[in-house]
């Protein structure tokens, strides 16, 4: 009797199964309650389908009309881009026990975008998650009702929020960053899209772990942004689009999630850009490379702006576990030298998030590391105070009318006069119930506060009676 060796056998059962498997598969057909995968809601993005630059849609109208009252926050911690309100009216030193009077609140989606105001509009750049669309909304600052919407598709899965950026607004125009590295300009009186780039795809940009919080920035009438991919830092004609001048990245260092920052060295304007692995600056006029350093890269993320100070200095922060860094510009025979003047241990002052505020020849912010205070420093990194009993978390903080307003986590706002003399809390108030990570950029026109926390935004009114 011939015996059939084991091996023998087990490709002609395996092949056997797999054939009546499949004729059953065939005669059944696959479950009724199958849904095909839609790409972005299990954590993953399916780029397949988007290597075409996505085309913003035709503006769609809302009930809201533009506000009368005037006053402008236009972009990225507002008109000088330093935390710090100018002008408007005087605002309560103590607030009621419900709280500063509520104007309006609106739903928008997981993220923390904060809002840019100008001419009695709000422009807050949201996601549509049902048409998986980046979406700019243009609301009345009297009420929240929307006057009109527009947006471009793209698909952004939820990664702790969506939405991160402020819109900039200069004269008719309204320029974004969509989390996915979409620039775009909008009308800002109608919304109707003048153009859109796509950095990721036209210009090799590599998007952030957690999305971009990169804000536009616009200065010397020239649309500023680091894509860091093809160019380091590059120039852009805000009315058309079209570039203007490309730095070099001959390093290739990626985006982060900090913003451009203008500054001056020795009447030369330049911008400076925390880029993946250093800083870097270059020259406003033609983009040329003027100096880079390694001293400060990046560790996870880093999320807070540099901070220009007097004598040509740079103060640099971020969280996970690093701390701080103060930076010095000088002249040297082989070019402009960026010479490290001291460091802040982590427990000294470390920001995750927000960035810190230059006023009164001294630096604000909360530090990250054990009691998350509000703390106030000299410049040469001395603390002068901390806020003791008040603790903080996360969230953003800015400068009105010699108050210090300061947001937590849980959408507790504290008003405090605050110094280098030291700090004094006035008022606090948690005024989003139930809010959590209220971490997105406030702003601030005519008394009107406009926060948000993880999935409302709300507009306060802090004006004194």
């Amino acid at each position: 009797m011939k015996v059939h060796a084991p091996e023998a056998i087990l490709p002609t059962l395996t092949a056997t199964v797999a054939v009546v498997s499949l004729a059953f598969w065939l005669a059944t057909g696959p479950p009724s309650d199958l849904e095909p995968r839609t790409a972005g809601r299990d954590g993953t993005i399916d780029r397949a389908g988007q290597t075409d630059r996505p085309e913003p849609g035709q503006p769609i109208a809302g009930p809201g009309t533009a506000s009368d009252i005037s006053g402008r926050w236009p972009g990225f911690l507002g008109p000088g881009r330093d935390s710090i309100a100018t002008g408007g009216p005087p605002l309560a030193r103590s607030w009621p026990d419900e709280g500063p009077p509520l104007l309006w609140s609106i739903e928008v989606a997981e993220g923390y975008a904060g809002a840019a105001i100008s001419d009695g509009r709000v422009y807050v750049l949201d996601y549509d998650e049902e048409a998986e669309a980046d979406t700019l909304r243009c609301l009345s600052l009297d009420d929240g009702r929307e006057l009109w919407r527009n947006s471009y598709p793209v698909v952004v899965a939820f990664h702790h929020g969506m939405t991160r950026t402020v819109p900039m607004i200069v004269g008719d125009y309204v320029i974004t960053m969509g989390p996915r590295c979409h620039l775009a300009c909008w009308d800002a009186a109608t919304g109707k899209s003048h153009w859109l780039i796509d950095l990721e795809r036209d210009f090799g940009t590599r998007v952030p772990e957690w999305y971009t919080g990169q804000c536009p920035l616009v200065d010397q009438d020239r649309l500023i942004v680091a894509p860091c991919g093809d160019a380091m830092l590059m120039a852009i004609d805000y009315r058309t689009g079209d570039v203007i001048w490309q730095s070099p990245n001959p390093r290739g260092w990626n985006m982060t999630h900090v913003s451009v920052v203008p500054m001056e060295f020795q009447g030369r304007r330049t911008y400076v850009y925390c880029a993946s692995g250093g800083v870097a600056a270059v020259a406003a006029d033609d983009g040329t490379l003027l100096w880079e350093t390694t001293a400060w890269k990046e560790i996870n993320a880093t999320s807070p702006s540099p901070v220009v100070l007097p004598d040509d200095r740079l103060f640099l922060s971020r969280g996970y576990g690093s701390g701080a860094l103060m930076l010095k510009l000088v002249e040297t025979d082989s070019g402009i030298e960026a010479q490290s003047l001291f460091e802040l241990s982590p427990k000294q002052f470390s920001s995750e998030q927000q960035t810190p505020i230059y006023r009164d020849g001294h630096l604000f912010g909360i530090r990250k590391i054990g009691a998350k205070t509000m703390v106030c420093f000299d410049l040469d990194g001395n603390e002068v105070w901390d806020s003791g009993s008040d603790r903080f978390g996360f969230g953003p903080y800015l400068f009105a009318d010699d108050l210090l307003l300061i947001l937590d986590d849980d959408a507790t706002l504290t008003a405090a006069q605050a110094t280098p003399a030291g700090y004094k809390r006035l008022a606090r108030h948690q005024v989003l119930s139930g809010g959590h990570d209220a971490w997105g950029p406030m702003a601030i026109v005519a008394g009107r506060l406009i926060l948000r926390d993880m999935t409302r935004m709300v507009c306060l009114d802090l004006r004194a009676n």
